[in-house]
C-alpha cells in the first residue's frame, strides 16, 4: 500500500516529492533501467540506504542534509561525495549520471 501511495505522490505532485534522488532515479514503482545499468557499471561498489536506514547506521552524520551520496575508503570515515544541494539541482537522470561521472573522475588518484 505504501508503494501505491508513493507512486501516486510522484505522479500527481512530483515537485513536492521528498527525495530528490528518488525523483530522478525511479519511475512510478521501480528504479529506472538506465540508472540501474549505470550504477552496475561504476568502478566502485554502491549501496543505497533509505533515510531511516542511513540514520540508524550512521548517527554520527545526523547533521548532514539528505539525500546525499557518500564515499567510503578503507580506514576512513564516510565523506560527502555529492551533497543534497547538488542533488536538488539535478533535473534529470542524464545530469545525475554526468555529475557522478565527473565526481568519480575528480576523486580518482592520478595514474602513473
Amino acid at each position: 500500500m505504501a508503494k501505491l501511495a508513493d507512486a501516486a505522490h510522484k505522479a500527481l505532485s512530483p515537485s513536492t516529492y521528498e527525495c530528490d534522488l528518488c525523483r530522478v532515479t525511479y519511475g512510478l514503482v521501480r528504479m529506472k533501467r538506465a540508472w540501474r545499468d549505470f550504477v552496475r557499471a561504476l568502478p566502485v561498489p554502491v549501496v543505497f540506504l533509505h533515510r531511516d536506514e542511513f540514520q540508524r547506521r550512521h548517527p554520527e552524520l545526523a547533521n548532514i542534509e539528505l539525500p546525499a551520496a557518500f564515499a567510503s575508503r578503507p580506514a576512513e570515515d564516510l565523506s560527502v561525495f555529492i551533497d543534497a544541494r547538488d542533488l536538488r539541482a539535478v533535473g534529470n537522470l542524464e545530469q545525475l549520471q554526468s555529475l557522478v561521472s565527473h565526481r568519480l573522475r575528480d576523486t580518482q588518484p592520478p595514474s602513473g
